[in-house]
């Protein structure tokens, strides 16, 4: 076959005009965000998530059909009441949810209207997202993003979230070369996560990249566990009990060891 002779109806149409103001469903609006970024945060709970993470304080994100269906129009609207303490503080906007890499459309619109009122903008993702060329710009508007690494061990990995490592790992490393500033979360839960040859596996890897501004370890909790029940969904660590101290300062000092800034 002459592939020159077939032919393609796409040559000469104009590409599809793009929707300046999309419509996402919002699970939770926090305004006054202190642990998702620097500053004051305007935190939006995205729904929708591919993942099922067995210690998701938020199960309730997971259903793409939940939450209130709101426009960049309406969501720009209500984060521009906050804007003077957001800039005050040195904070802005954060994406969370479920997993907001799932709406890069609406916040590529979103956030290119927030830098241009000079409102600092980040995204709370555990690197699953549907396209890079999408991602790609997005991340023109984007100042921070806020990593999320359940495990660097594969098998772990899909334990706990019944997904493969591979696209977390691709955003990681797509960050880095884009320069990117990434602060790394880290969750650790007894007999899962607190392995000190995986953690030490983590910190030599993270240590490869130039872009990782700092990392923070975080303790497992229960907090979210009504949610199952209230989900009618089984809860397979309510017999984990959180860390000691002890071992999260022995994790901290693993990602130390390797030269990374480590929250307090």
């Amino acid at each position: 076959m002459n592939l020159n002779s077939v032919a393609n109806p796409a040559i000469g149409k104009k590409p599809p005009p793009i929707d300046k103001n999309p419509s996402a469903r919002i699970h939770s609006i926090e305004t006054c965000g202190t642990v998702d970024g620097p500053g004051l945060r305007y935190v939006a709970f995205f729904q929708g998530c591919v993942m099922r993470c067995k210690y998701c304080h938020n199960p309730d994100t997971w259903c793409f059909n939940s939450g209130t269906t709101m426009t960049v129009s309406d969501l720009l609207e209500d984060v521009l009441k906050y804007k003077t303490y957001l800039q005050v503080s040195s904070g802005g906007f954060t994406a969370s949810g479920g997993e907001p890499l799932l709406h890069t459309a609406f916040l590529t619109q979103l956030f290119k209207r927030l830098k241009s009122r000079k409102i600092h903008t980040a995204i709370d993702t555990s690197g699953h997202h549907t396209d890079f060329h999408e991602v790609e710009g997005l991340l023109k508007y984007t100042d921070l993003v806020l990593l999320d690494i359940k495990s660097v061990n594969p098998d772990k990995y899909r334990e706990l979230t019944a997904v493969d490592i591979l696209p977390t790992l691709e955003m990681a490393e797509y960050l880095s070369e884009r320069k990117i500033p990434v602060w790394i979360r880290y969750v650790v839960v007894p007999n899962l996560t607190d392995c000190e040859a995986d953690t030490a596996t983590l910190a030599k890897y993270l240590g490869t990249m130039k872009n990782i501004e700092r990392v923070e370890v975080q303790p497992f909790h229960k907090m979210g566990e009504f949610k199952w029940a209230e989900l009618n969904l089984p809860y397979q660590l309510k017999d984990t009990e959180p860390p000691t101290e002890e071992s999260i300062t022995r994790i901290k000092d693993i990602f130390k060891e390797k030269g990374a800034i480590v929250c307090l």
